[in-house]
């Protein structure tokens, strides 16, 4: 089911006044109802798929509570590598298989067609992977307590707001909200609506509008200039952006109509100063879970040889890239960032922009402006790389930008309402860079009620206006 479908629509009002009016006197019956509620939202897309998920579930609570029970390391260990090894198998098999085959069967001159399965990618299977692998990762440091109740367990695997997409939340920070009491707060509420209207406002308005022209540019680069790929190249980085942020602002702000907190996913990343920043700033639950349960246990950047340090930061990089897709261009997309990132690491300058760009001012310096720009850009030439279907293709749309000299004025005059629309999107994000999302100004006294007012009448006639009438899915359901 997609946050922007009728079927959407129709299921969020039903959920919210059964919970909160039917289920909440009793705790148990919440969580058993929001496992159901995740079953359907799920099964919309593909109920045999549900299998899936209720597998996982079932091996991890199960192993979760026997590696609490055991003394023993060695069997602690064992139950951790089952957890790993099902997991990820189910992974493997589903999002890699095909690909490893192939590539293999190929580099030998065979017909790979006769040995791959042709398997359907479950959506939203790296999401809640990466989510239950937290969890036995975490039991067995010793950082967090089995759960005990597998209606607790279940519903924090599938819940619905955020299993498709994330953000990735941590069994230690969602768990116990489902194990207290919830009451219903009409500010935590009202702020929430306020977050799914510009997640709705990101995804309609910005990204769905800029995916048909980006299709069209990076389908026939071949025959473009510079003008128009760089064009291209700028709205697939709002694209992406609007789309995935997004997605995550929706799923943030539904989940607060039900009581809960979910982790931040996005802090306007694209007004960051260096690399080091834009991905402390993207994709968070994402890059943090790397962090904590990959590039640390290697030893982090706190190793005694710079080869190590080398290392433990292309691992990261490639692997994140090889969890978006089993593609060469993911691949190669993660190693670019790597290139990126490793400067001002082996500078130790990586953590040097921590605070919020201008932030006792209202605009920039010529230095920040110009250090977003360049951060931008380099993100946006592996944005390329990420977009295309090969990396030939990669190479060849960006030999073009620097060689094919040409401008064509019309097509950025047949898209100037896009381009407004980005930059309306900016200049918000940049007005509340120091909030949670675009809209979250109802507290602040600086801007009258009826400003207020108007700007989410504005926000909602946009979606309404511009929407492009079909029901787009979002990019990340495929990774």
């Amino acid at each position: 089911m997609l946050f922007n479908s009728i079927e959407f629509a129709l299921f969020l009002p039903i959920v919210f006044i059964l919970y909160w009016f039917v289920m909440n006197k009793n705790l148990r019956l919440q969580n058993l109802f929001i496992v159901l509620v995740s079953y359907v939202f799920y099964g919309w897309w593909d109920w045999r798929f549900l299998s899936l998920i209720i597998f996982s579930s079932i091996v991890d609570f199960i192993l979760g509570q026997r590696m609490e029970d055991s003394q023993k390391e060695r069997t602690r260990k064992g139950l951790l590598w089952i957890s790993l090894c099902v997991n990820l198998g189910l992974l493997g098999v589903f999002k890699y298989y095909d690909f490893f085959v192939s590539e293999f069967i190929t580099a030998f001159g065979g017909d790979a067609s006769r040995s791959t399965l042709n398997i359907i990618l479950p959506v939203g299977i790296s999401f809640y992977t990466f989510q239950t692998l937290s969890y036995t990762i975490d039991i067995y440091r010793k950082d967090m307590k089995a759960v005990r109740d597998w209606a607790v367990f279940f519903a924090y695997v599938s819940f619905f707001p955020q299993l498709v997409a994330g953000p990735i939340e941590r069994a230690t920070r969602l768990v116990p909200q489902f194990k207290k009491p919830r009451v219903f707060e009409y500010d935590k509420a009202a702020d929430g609506m306020r977050q799914i209207l510009w997640g709705l406002f990101k995804k309609v308005v910005i990204a769905d509008n800029c995916a048909a022209l980006v299709e069209r540019i990076f389908s026939n680069y071949e025959t473009m200039g510079t003008g128009t790929l760089i064009l291209g190249a700028v709205l697939f980085a709002f694209q992406i952006y609007g789309d995935f942020s997004g997605y995550s602002d929706i799923a943030i702000g539904t989940a607060r109509l039900f009581g809960f907190d979910l982790m931040r996913n996005f802090a306007y990343p694209y007004f960051a100063r260096d690399i080091a920043e834009f991905w402390r700033r993207w994709h968070i639950s994402l890059s943090t879970w790397f962090r904590d349960y990959l590039y640390i246990p290697l030893g982090g950047s706190r190793v005694d040889t710079k080869f190590k340090l080398v290392r433990n930061t292309f691992a990261i990089f490639i692997v994140s890239g090889f969890w978006h897709g089993a593609n060469w261009t993911f691949l190669f997309w993660g190693f670019l960032h790597a290139m990126y990132f490793l400067p001002s690491l082996l500078r130790g300058k990586n953590r040097k922009n921590l605070n919020i760009v201008a932030e006792n001012r209202a605009l920039p310096n010529v230095k920040e402006l110009a250090q977003m720009l360049w951060t931008f850009s380099i993100v946006t030439i592996a944005w390329i790389f990420f977009r295309a279907e090969t990396i030939t293709d990669a190479f060849g749309y960006i030999g073009r930008m620097f060689t094919e000299l040409e401008f064509d004025a019309e097509i950025y005059r047949k898209h100037i309402f896009l381009l407004f629309g980005i930059g309306v999107l900016l200049l918000i994000e940049w007005a509340q860079r120091r909030k949670q999302h675009g809209l979250q100004f109802h507290s602040d006294t600086r801007v009258p009620q009826p400003v207020r007012a108007v700007a989410y009448v504005m926000t909602a006639l946009a979606i309404i206006l511009f929407t492009s009438g079909e029901e787009t899915g979002f990019i990340y359901f495929q990774f």
